[in-house]
């Protein structure tokens, strides 16, 4: 077992802390009041090249391997989670399918656009009536004279309203289930394509959550992503490649809980002492320790398995609900470590502890994943 990362790994590691250090820290607090998307962060994040991650280095990008790109996923979660979500919404979420079901050519046409100037991507899978189930879509794909027409609305969308280009899933119809679903490519130029309501969230605030809406909106056949009917693959194949992911940005928000209520902790006297002497605080800071680590573990060997070409589908899940369950106590717990300050938003923790709400929900619920776990290990896979 080699638990060492390589140069590029720790370089691009470092680069995204210091980012989330000295780009992020100092102003997302009001960002997240303004519940807007920091496009002025974000275009010096595509300076860095720390936008586009998942861009291969045959298409111009800078060719990180998974595990970086898990590295670099964790760092930036730890300065915001709500830009961070935006980003690996783009650059993995949205173009994971790119990556398991297009072909050369669209490749180089997805790539270069996301290329061009930092332009953001979005996944539209959730529906008002389809979130887990993702065989009950109603978004229609009739086909048509060189191509296809879509219709219907996608919900819950990250980047919905500021992408220029999405990754769409839609059925040839219901009835068929999931043996209907096909992908698609879609310019945000679309005619018939159009944002809906942007949701007032709990917390990610600075990413950007939204309807899209197709009415009548005409994709050419050479924008579907594989054959017809292999879209509910590609999304399953998907999922599994953006859990962990999702699993090192809730490391990357405990974390960051965690590093503001050590040193709280440090500076914070009651009793004469800093309350870092006391054994019920250093209980819930080692508890928390313990727990982030599990979850980096648990992540990092996801990507292992993956990066290694052997079953990762079950570690996955495995990362993603525990990473999720984990990041919600342990945040709430490090508000519990500022006492009534803590409740407060003159200190970043509780903005912490509302960020994470929505990992036991996103790329599949908390419960969603222990289905999984429950239906591998009654198939005997581990």
């Amino acid at each position: 077992m080699d638990f060492s990362f390589t140069e590029e790994q720790i370089m691009m590691k470092d680069m995204a802390r210091k980012f989330a250090e000295t780009e992020m820290w100092p102003v997302v607090g009001e960002y997240d009041d303004k519940h807007i998307w920091p496009e002025d962060i974000y275009k010096k994040l595509n300076e860095t090249g720390l936008d586009c991650i998942g861009v291969p280095e045959e298409f111009g990008g800078a060719g990180i391997d998974f595990l970086g790109q898990a590295l670099v996923t964790e760092e930036l979660a730890r300065g915001d989670l709500g830009l961070a979500t935006g980003v690996v919404a783009s650059t993995l979420l949205a173009t994971d399918p790119i990556h398991i079901a297009a072909n050369d050519e669209q490749k180089s046409r997805w790539f270069t656009k996301m290329l061009e100037g930092g332009k953001l991507a979005a996944f539209c899978l959730t529906e008002p009536g389809a979130g887990s189930d993702v065989g009950g879509m109603s978004t229609s794909c009739k086909k048509t004279d060189g191509g296809y027409i879509l219709n219907g609305t996608k919900c819950f969308i990250t980047n919905g309203g500021i992408a220029n280009q999405y990754t769409v899933f839609a059925t040839l119809d219901k009835k068929m289930g999931v043996k209907g679903i096909c992908c698609f490519m879609v310019d945000r130029e679309s005619e018939g394509l159009s944002v809906g309501k942007t949701e007032n969230k709990l917390g990610i605030r600075l990413s950007n959550t939204a309807e899209v809406v197709f009415d009548n909106v005409f994709v050419p056949a050479e924008n579907r992503l594989g054959e017809e009917g292999t879209g509910w693959m590609t999304c399953m194949k998907t999922l599994d490649y953006s859990r962990p992911m999702i699993a090192a940005l809730a490391v990357g928000c405990a974390q960051g809980a965690y590093d503001h209520a050590v040193e709280y902790s440090k500076m914070r006297v009651q009793f004469g002492k800093p309350i870092s002497s006391f054994q019920a605080v250093q209980f819930m800071l080692a508890d928390a320790c313990m727990e982030i680590e599990a979850g980096r573990l648990l992540y990092q060997k996801a990507c292992w398995l993956k990066m290694n070409s052997q079953p990762f589908s079950q570690a996955s899940s495995v990362a993603k609900g525990y990473c999720g369950d984990m990041a919600m106590r342990v945040t709430t717990d490090m508000v519990q470590v500022f006492g009534g300050y803590g409740y407060t938003k003159d200190y970043p923790v509780e903005k912490y502890m509302r960020d994470a709400k929505i990992l036991q929900i996103y790329e599949g619920t908390s419960q969603v994943q222990r289905m999984v776990v429950a239906a591998n290990l009654l198939k005997g896979l581990r």
